[in-house]
């Protein structure tokens, strides 16, 4: 498969970038994807929500009143779950959300989003993304001139330098990550996803393992 390579200034150029049909032309799998969003978001869960049981809340360290002649149910704490001011007795404590996948269900799902994408025309090769300073305003032309103004963008760049990070984290509908770590939900969440050629170089590498 070869994609067309355009330049920072919207430009296509004479070269052509080679990438691995088993890689960006496969029948995406609908439900691998869903597997690796799904455990993608769930690890993203802070998990730190707690209550206290009743062990835990303060008070509630005597009996207050005898067990039998009072003619009342016998109660040996304030804090129990049933009293205003008790702990709670099956409330959240923290954990973990992880869900484990296979590692070739993950590859598969990123195999099957990159391509959707360049199937349905919302794949883009750029020459670089190379900033000469960290101006938002310069990286604003870069991305009229490939008329993605105003569209979800995901730029998977092979080395993401300080120019490109400054220049590009004050916009909202930009996302701008390395290409080697970015996730299924990463490449997915966008209107066009945007590789540079030594960022498309790296997944067909990555991927082809």
């Amino acid at each position: 498969m070869k994609l067309d390579i355009y330049n920072k200034t919207g430009k296509k150029t004479t070269k052509k970038l080679t990438l691995s049909d088993s890689i960006f032309g496969i029948e995406p799998n609908e439900h691998s994807v869903y597997l690796a969003v799904n455990s993608e978001l769930a690890a993203l869960r802070q998990g730190t929500h707690s209550s206290k049981t009743r062990a835990e809340v303060s008070g509630g360290g005597t009996k207050p009143y005898k067990q039998k002649g009072t003619g009342r149910a016998r109660v040996g704490s304030t804090r129990n779950p049933a009293r205003v001011h008790g702990g709670s007795a099956f409330g959240p404590k923290p954990h973990g959300y992880e869900k484990k996948i296979n590692k070739k269900v993950r590859q598969l799902a990123r195999k099957s989003v990159l391509s959707q994408k360049v199937s349905s025309g919302k794949f883009m090769v750029v020459s670089d993304f190379t900033m000469d300073a960290a101006k938002t305003k310069d990286f604003i032309q870069v991305i009229n001139n490939l008329n993605l103004d105003g569209k979800k963008v995901t730029i998977l760049a092979d080395e993401v330098g300080d120019n490109l990070f400054y220049g590009s984290r004050n916009l909202k509908y930009v996302t701008v990550i390395p290409a080697k770590t970015a996730s299924t939900f990463d490449m997915l969440d966008c209107q066009t996803l945007v590789v540079d050629v030594a960022g498309a170089e790296s997944l067909n590498a990555q991927l082809a393992e």
